[in-house]
């Protein structure tokens, strides 16, 4: 296929990207390159593997020919992002997905969206299943990213019935893996952080909230699964192994060898609406598309620690 790859400089986009190629896809990379780095691409760009095109996808596409499959990964992600630009989110997720839906309909390709486990807000019901239609606070500290990845589902599944486009929609649960900003608030990266230049690993409140991490590896495959499938879903992606924060934080400590402690500090006001649960039901993605989560938490971490104790700017 040849394939266009929306936020393809980013975390999951440039593993997406490598996922892709290695399937012997043609590629071409879209990204302003705000969140994103060009260093995730480096390995590809050296080698001449793919097209990088920097350009805001708010703004009119460029001619770029004819897309089989369109993957939307435009969207910066973590907490920082919400509080520092929470306009351009929410022009991302509406306009920006328009024009991308508008160029898969004129190519007839697939449309990826990639959504997230945020459209359930601070749920209700656990684990989460794609029938729960969530508890969202609509005007919250992090509400540009909840409502842009709700807008977005709505936007593609509206382009569906009038014009027929074939779309998927993914809902990703979090994500850690290499590739991650070191800086970007998001609580994997933050904690090996911390934890290799010996300072404080920082949990808000007690700790006792829960996540479902899914390494990056497991996530692609699941979205290059629904890539290649009729099913509109939306479907869950995430691993529904559930650790506290604390559990966490005493994890990466025990593997990095670490000196650190565990500090409790207050909720930031922009955290405000953090759900205090989350995990995926991914019973739908294992009968529609086969896919399972397989990477264990130590054995992710374990790759990410590596990647992280290699770059010169974290230790």
């Amino acid at each position: 296929m040849r394939v266009l790859v929306a936020g393809g400089g980013g975390f999951v986009g440039s593993h997406l990207t490598d996922h892709l190629l290695a399937c012997g896809d043609e590629v071409v990379v879209v990204d302003n390159f705000s969140t994103g780095r060009r260093s995730n691409l480096a390995h590809l760009a050296e080698r001449g593997q793919i097209e990088i095109v920097e350009h805001d996808v708010t703004e009119p596409l460029p001619d770029l020919g004819t897309f089989d499959a369109v993957a939307n990964l435009a969207s910066p992600a973590s907490p920082d992002d919400f509080a520092r630009i929470p306009l351009a989110i929410l022009e991302v997720g509406s306009t920006g997905t328009r024009r991308l839906l508008d160029l898969a309909s004129a190519c007839g390709a697939r449309f990826l969206q990639a959504s997230t486990s945020e459209v359930y807000g601070d749920p209700e019901v656990h684990p989460q299943h794609e029938d729960y239609v969530g508890h969202v606070d609509p005007i919250g500290p992090r509400s540009c990213y909840d409502e842009a990845k709700r807008f977005g589902e709505a936007l593609a599944m509206a382009h569906a019935r009038v014009h027929g486009t074939r779309v998927g929609i993914a809902r990703i649960f979090n994500t850690y893996g290499e590739r991650m900003a070191p800086a970007d608030g998001r609580v994997a990266n933050t904690f090996i952080v911390q934890a290799l230049r010996g300072e404080p690993l920082t949990v808000h409140g007690d700790g006792s909230q829960t996540r479902s991490f899914c390494h990056v590896s497991d996530l692609v495959a699941g979205l290059a699964a629904l890539l290649a499938h009729s099913t509109a879903g939306p479907v869950n992606l995430g691993n529904p192994d559930e650790f506290t924060i604390r559990t966490l934080a005493e994890i990466i400590i025990e593997m990095t060898g670490s000196t650190s402690r565990i500090e409790s500090i207050p909720m930031p006001e922009e955290r405000t609406g953090d759900p205090a649960q989350r995990c995926p039901d991914v019973t739908r993605a294992g009968a529609v598309l086969g896919w399972a989560p397989s990477v264990t938490l130590r054995d992710g971490l374990a790759g990410m620690i590596d990647y992280f104790r290699s770059a010169e700017s974290v230790v």
